[in-house]
């Protein structure tokens, strides 16, 4: 059964990053926004919003249809309760989702017997240089893909205060480079790619104030022989503008061709043997976050929950990517290739 338009949505979080979900539903047609809770009532007013500091009086006074929660993992499983026990049937749960797998799981099942959608807020496949990577390998611009890089360098990794004037929380996190960051690229390339069947990993510590792993290499095995490199590197940068808007650069190399992403967010396609290059997508204009991915999934939800289409990145599904993560670290700690 579809929803009906406008959409009732109200938001759980009033941090850093929510200043991007609250912008995207803001522009959003169908849409109306109906409330903010945080425990920092001052942060939830700040939005311009009616304001709450807790979640089961937002969603009693409000009735949204949609609850965005824009949390970290510690806050997702009690809040995805909350909305089901309150009947509210769709719900966007930041990532990384829930705490580990065992609760995520536990979540996905609840949700599912309470049929409720929960689609949690991994945004990167939903960028647009990956959609038009997407769209010309379907095209089969570049043949059979036989192996893929990217290369994340957002350079912001370096000396004593890394991160703390925007996300200080990174530098505590036991696991960093491949739970906050490398995750969106574990997606994006089972997007691209298909799941992977094996991973190797090798991954290290290099600024000495975190806690966690800042750089290392992943090697995925895909389905029909595809190997794809994840290469992380935060201390590192690329030629760009703007480091955060694709975080690196990438090389999608097939028998008939190769794609190629550059740090502006162009996309160009060689044909195997040729000297040139022609441009699949022009440089990114958008001055936000990544290409306006966080418009693009919350209109994509929006559009599926009216239009009956089906949903990307359901909770159940992502489950996969959280047992991928996991396989990484255990790759890590034992050095040897893990089977998924």
């Amino acid at each position: 059964m579809t929803a009906t338009a406008p959409l009732r949505v109200a938001c759980l979080g009033a941090g850093y990053f929510s200043q991007f979900h609250y912008d995207a539903w803001a522009r959003i047609k169908d849409v109306a926004l109906v409330g903010s809770a945080d425990l920092d009532l001052s942060a939830a007013e700040a939005t311009g919003l009616e304001a709450f500091d807790s979640l089961a009086r937002m969603i009693e006074q409000t009735r949204p249809d949609i609850l965005d929660i824009i949390l970290p993992p510690g806050g997702h499983a009690a809040s995805i309760r909350t909305a089901i026990s309150a009947g509210i049937s769709t719900v966007i749960c930041q990532k990384p989702f829930c705490l580990d797998l065992a609760e995520a799981t536990q979540i996905a099942a609840e949700a599912q017997t309470a049929g409720v959608n929960v689609i949690v807020h991994e945004n990167f496949r939903f960028m647009p240089w990956y959609r038009a990577i997407k769209a010309s390998i379907d095209a089969g611009d570049i043949g059979t893909i036989l192996q893929a890089t990217f290369r994340l360098r957002p350079g912001d990794g370096q000396g004593p205060r890394a991160y703390l004037d925007r996300q200080p929380y990174f530098q505590s996190m036991p696991q960093f480079l491949i739970h906050e960051t490398g995750v969106h690229w574990v997606d994006t390339f089972r997007y691209l790619f298909g799941d992977p069947v094996a991973v190797y990993a090798d991954l290290r510590r290099i600024n000495p104030v975190l806690a966690g792993e800042d750089a290392g290499f992943v090697v995925f095995d895909h389905p029909s022989g595809v190997r794809a490199l994840f290469d992380g590197n935060r201390l590192l940068d690329h030629k760009s503008d703007n480091h955060r808007r694709t975080m690196g650069e990438a090389l999608i190399e097939g028998a008939e061709g190769s794609l190629k992403l550059l740090g502006d967010g162009s996309v160009a396609l060689r044909k195997f043997g040729h000297m040139n290059a022609t441009q699949v997508l022009p440089p990114d204009q958008w001055q936000g976050f990544g290409g306006d991915c966080v418009h693009a999934l919350q209109a994509h939800v929006v559009s599926a929950l009216l239009d009956g289409a089906a949903l990307e990145n359901t909770c159940q599904d992502y489950l996969t990517v959280i047992r991928i993560r996991d396989a990484i670290y255990r790759s890590t700690e034992t050095g040897t290739k893990i089977g998924i």
